[in-house]
């Protein structure tokens, strides 16, 4: 009978799955035809805008159209920032953006006096520079235009290392680099390559030529500051930099002063690296990185720089970053500048090139996909070793509401299910909140304890820490909800790894405009620390797609930080000498002087009623602890505020968080 029962309920089992299985293929079915339908209306429609733009009486009417278009978007920025003053705001802030631009062009060569000087200065180390540049098809105007950016250099200590591939219909290429030779012959190299062995085999025919100790990289139609070499002799020889990298601009044309897009990098930033090329151009490094390999590796052409750049900063003891603006990508038809389409392959390779690195660096079972904000900028999502405890430490007093739906956001939304929740009690009054308490203790991972004494942040938080069991620990704000189902595995997958201290997700205001997304010292009016992207929409990308990818920071904020409780306890965790303001920064940048890595990733979102619960620091008592509390922190990190911060360009203005450039005086 047994056995019976067991056949029925197997065969029962089987009828619903084959049932549930066929309602989601009807399903499929339905949505399939309506996205069909959907994609035909919109070919229609397509064919019928057409037609209409086609006509005489559009191209008539487009000075009409462009008038509406202007006050459309007037009345929308009316509604954005208020008023017309806030319209006028913003346009300000785009002049002001503009002039700031024309400081990082040809504005800022060095004067002839300037350059003399730069040639005359003695280094303490006499290093040849051998610049390769493989050359195919080049065009005639951009060979010379960037043959003559290092003839222009200050540092006058190169060499130029061209490998020709050029065709024979571009036999032009080789007559000019034979006239540059005759022009100097000791320090331009050139060959002409029986066949065009591709970006990666022409350069490091290239590299076969150089009898520099140091090399940089060169593509044949950009351009150089004429100070970047000098630049470059300074941090090798200061700070016995190995590799050597500095900001970039695009531009159209033959003009750099006509820059599309500004690139004002962090300094080294491996999590940015690996998720994004961002060091690009232009780099110099010492040879005795490539411990006889080559420059560059077939197998990832299309993205060969960012396979190189992965390998060589891997082995590096000291990358720098030239916070100048000294390399000049020019964006042209069929360059990855102007459409990474042009070369599709680069995707694949870069995914290749970041696969490689990491599998080199230990990591196994990881995924890279593309993100929103480009093809070539990366999510990697790491795997989660084992299933940890972790314990998520939340203060609270009274508003019941806004815990409530703390908790149940955690406990309804939460895939990760191995934690607990501590919640510290600190002198609610409320009969509302104990009952709730109540209601809370019959949850079996959900533990209450209570801190004696006053509202003290700091102490609250290292309480509750004291008394949890999990190996990692999230300080959690009472006056947060859980957005993303997998946000504790997010934070997790990065706090595992043994280089990394604390973790930050992506916290958004009710709403949804960002009210974290990193924090960065010395920005704001205190001077201390702000957000960066603070109040921007959440569909923004950020500068540079920051938004869309996992970055190193040197902060992120208390109100959702994870971290392991070995590492937090042997900090001594939350410095209590900072009771409200600043102590989940302080901590940050002590975990950065231990030598750890804080992380930022914006797979992990969360909403932040922030300050729901205690109130804004704006005025009276509040105020002046939080003055005196920044003064404190201002005293404490001096040095590392004066040195800025390292993720942070220098060209950024400090009094924004939308990395807006500064205007130099």
């Amino acid at each position: 009978m047994g056995e019976n029962f067991e056949a029925e309920n197997r065969e029962e089992t089987m009828r619903y799955y084959k049932e549930a299985y066929e309602r989601e293929r009807q399903k499929s079915r339905v949505l399939a035809s309506k996205l069909a339908q959907s994609e035909a209306q919109v070919t229609e429609l397509e064919q019928k805008l057409n037609q209409i733009k086609s006509t005489v009486f559009w191209r008539l009417s487009k000075p009409f159209r462009v008038v509406i278009h202007w006050m459309r978007r007037t009345k929308e920025r009316i509604s954005r920032y208020g008023n017309v003053k806030g319209v006028l705001r913003k346009l300000d802030a785009k002049r002001i953006e503009q002039r700031a631009k024309a400081q990082h062009g040809t504005a800022s060569f060095p004067t002839p006096e300037e350059a003399a000087r730069q040639k005359n200065e003695k280094f303490p180390r006499q290093i040849t520079i051998s610049i390769l540049i493989p050359l195919y098809n080049t065009p005639e105007k951009f060979l010379r235009q960037a043959v003559e950016s290092v003839f222009a250099q200050t540092y006058e200590n190169w060499e130029l290392c061209l490998a020709d591939g050029s065709d024979a219909e571009h036999s032009y290429v080789e007559q000019i680099c034979q006239e540059y030779v005759r022009k100097d012959s000791r320090r331009i190299r050139y060959q002409k390559l029986e066949k065009n062995e591709g970006i990666s085999g022409n350069t490091n025919r290239c590299l076969a030529m150089a009898t520099g100790e140091y090399i940089g990289l060169f593509d044949h139609d950009d351009i150089l500051h004429p100070a970047v070499l000098y630049e470059y002799m300074k941090v090798i020889c200061e700070k016995q930099a190995d590799y050597v990298y500095c900001d970039e601009a695009t531009f159209h044309g033959d003009n750099i002063d006509q820059m599309i897009t500004l690139h004002f990098k962090p300094d080294f930033a491996i999590d940015n690296l690996r998720a994004n090329n961002y060091i690009c151009h232009f780099s110099v490094f010492d040879r005795k990185l490539l411990e006889g390999t080559e420059v560059f590796r077939s197998r990832f052409d299309g993205s060969q720089d960012h396979d190189m750049i992965l390998r060589l900063t891997a082995r590096a003891e000291r990358v720098v970053h030239v916070p100048k603006l000294m390399y000049y990508w020019r964006s042209h038809k069929g360059s990855v500048a102007s459409d990474i389409n042009a070369k599709t392959y680069a995707i694949d390779a870069a995914k290749g090139a970041v696969a490689d690195h990491l599998r080199s660096q230990g990591y196994q079972n990881f995924k890279i996909s593309s993100t929103k904000a480009f093809e070539t900028i990366f999510r990697i999502q790491y795997e989660v070793l084992g299933n940890p405890k972790i314990s998520i430490v939340i203060p609270n007093k009274d508003h019941v509401e806004d815990l409530r739906r703390c908790v149940t956001s955690i406990l309804e939304r939460s895939s990760y299910d191995n934690y607990e929740i501590m919640i510290v009690e600190n002198n609610s009054e409320t009969k509302e909140i104990f009952k709730y308490y109540e209601e809370l203790r019959e949850n079996p991972r959900i533990h209450i304890v209570t801190y004696e004494g006053g509202f003290h942040y700091s102490r609250i938080n290292n309480f509750g820490v004291s008394k949890a069991d999990g190996e990692y620990i999230i300080l959690l704000n009472n006056d947060t909800q859980v957005i993303t189902l997998d946000w504790m595995e997010e934070l997790l997958m990065y706090a595992q790894r043994g280089d990394v201290g604390a973790v930050g997700l992506k916290l958004y205001y009710e709403d949804r405009t960002i009210q974290h997304a990193g924090i960065v010292i010395g920005l704001g009016a205190h001077r201390t620390a702000g957000h960066t992207h603070y109040r921007v929409s959440s569909n923004n990308l950020g500068y540079m797609g920051r938004l869309c990818y996992a970055q190193d920071v040197t902060a992120v904020t208390g109100a959702c930080l994870m971290v392991k409780k070995e590492l937090y306890d042997r900090l001594g965790g939350l410095d209590e000498s900072f009771a409200v303001a600043l102590n989940d920064v302080d901590f940050c940048l002590r975990l950065r002087k231990a030598g750890y890595l804080n992380v930022f990733t914006p797979f992990a979102e969360l909403y932040h009623f922030e300050s729901a619960s205690r109130g804004l620091d704006d005025s009276g008592e509040k105020a002046q602890r939080y003055n005196k509390e920044a003064e404190q922190f201002r005293q404490k990190w001096r040095e590392e505020l004066e040195a800025g911060d390292p993720y942070y360009n220098p060209n950024f203005s400090l009094d924004r968080s939308d990395f807006a450039l500064k205007i130099n005086p």
